[in-house]
């Protein structure tokens, strides 16, 4: 639920409602309401799980991990749909999979769990948030959060699936 904002575009106006019928009466005019996009990280959802991921990071093979992290970000981007009023939407039970299944068979069962982790999560931000930012932004105003609500599941239950090979 926390967003920190890195930046903001304005992408209109909307007239306000005069309730009172006194601003248009004295002024003329109707209140202008500025509509903003606002590209968003999320707490939970990307800062928290990178850091954890930088924090494995030295734990786990590399080329495991380089390998299944690029799988997770094809496969993500094949998964994500764009969808208005939610963001990018991925099925939240499928990246956990298919993550732990990739790091179990490349990594194998002693770094499964590190490799599935950040694998999982790399793969899912820049799968399904990163490389369809484009399209989230033509749906005009509103908060576009980078980990926000439609693949903040799939990446909690990365961490989730990740624990549980261990």
């Amino acid at each position: 639920m926390i967003n920190i904002p890195i930046k903001e575009k304005i992408v209109g106006t909307q007239d306000g409602q005069d309730i009172s019928g006194l601003h248009s009466f004295f002024y003329g005019i109707k209140p202008q309401f500025l509509q903003k996009q606002v590209l968003a990280i999320n707490l939970g959802g990307c800062i928290l799980p990178v850091i954890l991921c930088l924090f494995l990071l030295p734990r786990a093979p590399l080329s495991p991990v380089i390998i299944c992290t690029g799988i997770m970000i094809i496969v993500c981007k094949f998964l994500a749909r764009p969808t208005p009023g939610i963001g990018i939407a991925i099925p939240a039970f499928i990246p956990p999979i298919i993550s732990a299944i990739l790091a179990i068979l490349i990594a194998g069962r002693t770094n499964a769990a590190p490799v599935a982790y950040i694998s999982g999560v790399l793969g899912v931000l820049i799968g399904a948030d990163l490389l369809n930012i484009r399209a989230i932004q033509k749906f005009g105003r509103g908060v576009m959060s980078i980990g926000g609500a439609g693949v903040f599941d799939g990446i909690f239950l990365v961490g989730i699936i990740a624990v549980l090979i261990t």
